[in-house]
């Protein structure tokens, strides 16, 4: 048995999934059928969004960091890599939000985006 807090919606409902067998996790305690989903996906497949900055060259040679996030969420034992490519990443300026710094990460179809403008 494990207990998680939904955190899909502001509720926050306190869930127990008897995960005995895998194939076939029971969830209690959610309010909603997002809660269910939700609990089931952390348990079978945990991702998260990941948030970093990466290393940027603007026109007059100053380095500066631009912080940047996944566009989809990514597997939670694949986030130690993707860290170590985003921190070797170094953009050139000007960039926009929602510009791709990296397209689909080690073919997982998992884009890097930034979420500042740069000029």
């Amino acid at each position: 048995m494990r207990s998680l807090t939904c955190i899909v919606c502001p509720i926050g409902c306190s869930l127990e999934v008897d995960d005995s067998s895998p194939d076939n996790l029971s969830v209690t305690g959610n309010k909603c059928p997002r809660g269910a989903a939700y609990a089931v996906e952390e348990i079978r497949s945990p991702k998260r969004t990941v948030t970093a900055v990466c290393r940027a060259e603007g026109a007059s040679g100053i380095d500066l960091r631009v912080p940047v996030k996944t566009a989809v969420p990514c597997p939670k034992e694949k986030i130690t890599a993707l860290l170590h490519d985003i921190y070797k990443t170094k953009i050139r300026l000007p960039i926009k939000t929602g510009d791709k710094v990296i397209a689909n990460w080690s073919g997982q179809g998992l884009d890097v985006v930034a979420t500042r403008t740069f000029s």
